[in-house]
């Protein structure tokens, strides 16, 4: 049974966010974000449907037109299809991002 840690090497990027796989199972898939405040906003709207949670930092995303802040410990809930962009976010922010597919990914 491996044992991870969700912040061992989480340095940040010098630029963008890094995604890190941490478990895909079946439909599951469970990711480790790592986010430089270098972000450029992009519109992401998803198949899937997606948890994802602050673990560490702040964020500031626009959720279906809407600003949403979240700081460490929030969560939020995407349904597939929702439009969601990242606008701004702290240096070394980490995020854990559970992604719920209708079928398993390739």
């Amino acid at each position: 049974m491996p044992i991870g840690n969700l912040f061992d090497n989480v340095a940040p990027p010098s630029s963008g966010e890094c995604f890190e796989s941490l478990l895909s199972f079946k439909n599951l898939v469970i990711e480790r974000i790592v986010s430089s405040s270098k972000v450029a906003p992009t519109e992401y709207v998803q198949s899937q449907e997606e948890w994802v949670v602050l673990l560490q930092g702040n964020a500031q995303l626009v959720v279906e037109g809407e600003t949403v802040t979240l700081c460490s410990g929030d969560y939020l809930f995407l349904p597939a299809g929702t439009p969601h962009t990242v606008q701004s976010v702290s240096e070394g922010a980490v995020w854990l991002a559970i992604h719920l597919h209708e079928q398993a990914p390739l």
